[in-house]
């Protein structure tokens, strides 16, 4: 028997229960991973309380796009992996049946990489989706290159955390944007070559201040929202604004003063393509080996404890840091 989280209706965190089910064999191309950790996603509450794009049918919806565990059977056709290895799932093709708040989940094999020796569960069910989207963002999207200036807006967000430790490994300079100047330490630690605090400071003149007058190489804008137009000022001209998220609900006026490459970003165009999984999944190893890349965590809950994590997620007191739950 499998313990799996289930939700039979939209609402708060205590709408999640746990069951009992048999566990599901693998179908052909399949592998059914058993669960040693899972990190609890904004996209998770997203789900949970009906806020979600995606299609949920209910009753009976599962829950959880990031985890990490153990390969425990395969199915018809699967090669290259065997029982016993660890792995991190990359994408869930469907969540509300495949969830990864369970102790085993079926998973197309295309849909899982090999976990990076010394992490250990925790970290692995923390690290794929924020690093993936800051790597695909910056690297795959906007070309980061060595001694890039980097603009990163929500920096002690999942993502920005992320992105300033990738910023680094390739050798550019991760300049953290935040809006409370209490912050500034936590971010300098976390990788931060200089931060600017809005509550103090003018973005644009510190942006130059920072970068010998020319501007930001690349912003990285996770917020949109009015602010925008001064990331846009604060970039150099022929500089790239990558677009990769929407924290600001307001609407965004069109870019307008510097002559900018404009991208907009979305996660997925990379995760469900094997050949840019296969990277990000090197570049990984490579920056968890040497010790370049290593995801926050905030605090850990035992599986019964779920609920206990989806509050703590509401609390929004994490500040980036992920919300693990063991199982």
């Amino acid at each position: 028997m499998s313990r799996v989280v289930l939700f039979d209706e939209f609402g708060g965190p205590e709408v999640l229960r746990v069951v009992e089910e048999p566990a599901v064999e693998p179908a052909a191309g399949e592998v059914r991973v058993r669960i040693e950790a899972f990190a609890v996603n904004p996209l998770d509450r997203m789900m949970r309380s009906g806020t979600s794009s995606a299609t949920i049918s209910l009753p009976h919806a599962r829950i959880g796009v990031e985890g990490t565990g153990v390969v425990d059977a395969l199915g018809h056709g699967v090669t290259g992996m065997a029982i016993g290895d660890p792995v991190i799932i990359t994408a869930v093709p469907d969540a509300s049946v495949r969830g990864t708040y369970a102790d085993f989940t079926t998973i197309p094999a295309s849909r899982v990489v090999p976990r990076p020796a010394g992490l250990e569960a925790e970290e692995a069910a923390a690290i794929w989706v924020a690093f993936s989207t800051a790597y695909g963002a910056l690297v795959e999207k906007a070309g980061m290159r060595p001694g890039d200036h980097v603009l990163v807006t929500a920096a002690s967000g999942g993502v920005g955390r992320a992105a300033m430790q990738i910023a680094n490994q390739i050798g550019a300079v991760p300049i953290a944007v935040t809006r409370d100047s209490a912050k500034k330490d936590q971010l300098l630690a976390a990788g931060a070559a200089a931060v600017i605090a809005t509550d103090h400071e003018n973005l644009v003149e510190a942006v130059r201040h920072h970068t010998g007058g020319t501007g930001a190489d690349i912003v990285l804008d996770v917020v949109m929202g009015p602010g925008q137009q001064d990331l846009v000022q604060a970039a150099r001209p022929g500089g790239t604004l990558i677009v990769a998220g929407f924290l600001d609900p307001r609407p965004t006026p069109f870019p307008a003063g510097t002559p900018l490459t404009i991208v907009s970003y979305r996660s997925f165009e990379h995760t469900l393509d094997p050949v840019v999984v296969k990277r990000m999944a090197a570049f990984m190893n490579a920056g968890v080996r040497l010790g370049a890349l290593r995801p926050a965590i905030d605090e850990v809950f035992a599986f019964d404890d779920v609920v206990e994590a989806h509050r703590h997620l509401e609390k929004g007191l994490h500040e980036g840091r992920k919300i693990v739950v063991t199982v």
